[in-house]
């Protein structure tokens, strides 16, 4: 491992940019990558190529009718669950060709008293992969850009919501709905407690000192920063969709898996109970009887987005 200094000019003297300076390009970097990030995710009506989320919830059993007597609390359907299923988040890598390192691409460095280029190693050494460490932090800030996050608000400072759909909900049996006068109730009658939503942190384009490196003259030249900053972007875009270092960011979702959880927690909940025996009588010859959801609200489980490098 090579962390460089790359050179700067100070007064039109060289000298080795301080490891804050270092720090200011690799930022730079992030944000270059948040304009046109190379792993994004998008919100899809179903079939998203994320593990699918499970929200469970009660439902009444189905009615029990007797011409002479209620039926008994025995004989009558027990609550079912119910289960839907989201899978409406997909990742797509987009396939990057950089500009190709000719050896004299990235900035000079001292090494002892003599100035050479940074090679690709030393460049993935000193920003790319700072940056993809950035990334893939469990933070929200703006060095994480370009990157994202759950959360219950469609408006969250410092992101963009990616879709006005929810990409999990949470619901449960709506208990106050279900009435003994009403029997035959509707079976499924549910109430949402929280939705959730996909976002996307916003990026900062923040100031940083231009390196310098050798032209195709053989000269010293400082950067203009919109040739730097395209480097930055092609290579860091590369980096996350193509490393075989480690390097490489990717996606998941569920209870349990690899990488910094993203966001929210998408809790699935459910009523714990065993059903509420109800009755109603019609007529003489019309009695009929059954089980609403009842309970505690329970944490079945939770669910998690969380961004990881491999």
């Amino acid at each position: 491992m090579a962390i460089r200094s790359p050179l700067y000019y100070n007064s039109g003297n060289l000298q080795e940019m301080t490891p804050a300076m270092v720090t200011e390009i690799v930022e730079q970097a992030v944000y270059q990558y948040s304009i046109n990030p190379s792993v994004s995710l998008s919100v899809v009506a179903s079939s998203g190529n994320l593990d699918a989320m499970s929200d469970t919830r009660l439902q009444a059993g189905g009615q029990s009718t007797s011409v002479s007597s209620f039926p008994s609390e025995a004989t009558t359907a027990e609550p079912s669950v119910i289960t839907v299923s989201y899978d409406k988040i997909s990742e797509t890598r987009t396939a990057v060709t950089p500009t190709a390192d000719t050896g004299l691409l990235w900035p000079i460095y001292y090494d002892s008293d003599t100035v050479r280029s940074m090679n690709l190693q030393d460049v993935k050494d000193t920003f790319l992969h700072p940056a993809i460490d950035m990334l893939t932090s469990g933070s929200l800030t703006t060095q994480q850009a370009g990157t994202y996050h759950i959360n219950t608000a469609t408006s969250v400072t410092g992101s963009s919501q990616v879709s006005g759909t929810a990409v999990f909900s949470n619901t449960e049996a709506n208990t106050s709905a279900y009435t003994a006068g009403a029997i035959p109730e509707t079976l499924d009658q549910p109430q949402t407690l929280a939705n959730y939503y996909l976002h996307r942190i916003d990026g900062t384009n923040t100031a940083y000192t231009s390196p310098i490196f050798v032209n195709g003259l053989s000269n010293l030249q400082e950067y203009s920063q919109a040739t730097l900053n395209t480097l930055l972007q092609e290579w860091l875009r590369y980096t996350a969709v193509s490393s075989s270092d480690g390097y490489s960011l990717s996606y998941n979702i569920g209870a349990t898996g690899n990488g910094n959880t993203r966001g929210s927690g998408m809790a699935d909940t459910r009523l714990n109970g065993s059903g509420s025996y109800q009755t109603r009588q019609v007529n003489t010859d019309d009695y009929r009887a059954q089980e609403f959801p009842n309970g505690t609200s329970t944490t079945i489980n939770t669910y998690y987005l969380r961004i990881h490098k491999s």
